[in-house]
């Protein structure tokens, strides 16, 4: 059974922010912030739990340390074929070179697409596509 929207608009236009579960948020900050780039909100509030705000363009990426839920292994072995957050990049080579550099394995598009993916310290998924591909 689909559900219609009455209004004929969409409901949702953007995304706020992505959050992902980690073990070790300054292995994580290294991985997010030192490999990838992105800068550290600092207007974070006290949520009562360790954690991060990721600035992405207009977006974020939120990093929540909790013990993780999600095994480690047993999981498909095609990040793309699990749960995952796809950011784009201007730029998938020097993507693939931070990537190389910090050692951290990674698999380009089966299909041809301009992408490439890996899992983060705690085997969240991440794609990375060439916006010039979209």
């Amino acid at each position: 059974m689909t559900a219609q929207n009455p209004l004929s608009v969409p409901l949702v236009t953007d995304l706020h922010h992505a959050s992902v579960l980690v073990l070790d948020l300054e292995r994580s900050l290294a991985f997010y912030s030192g490999v990838l780039g992105l800068t550290i909100d600092e207007k974070r509030p006290d949520l009562g739990y360790p954690g991060a705000w990721l600035n992405l363009g207009s977006n974020q990426i939120h990093l929540i340390r909790l013990p993780n839920p999600d095994p480690r292994v047993g999981r498909p072995s095609r990040v793309g074929h699990d749960r995952h957050v796809a950011l784009k990049t201007p730029n998938i080579e020097q993507v693939q070179s931070a990537l190389q550099a910090a050692g951290i394995s990674y698999a380009r598009s089966s299909s041809g697409r301009r992408a490439l993916f890996c899992r983060d310290p705690d085997g969240n998924g991440l794609e990375f596509i060439d916006q010039s591909s979209l």
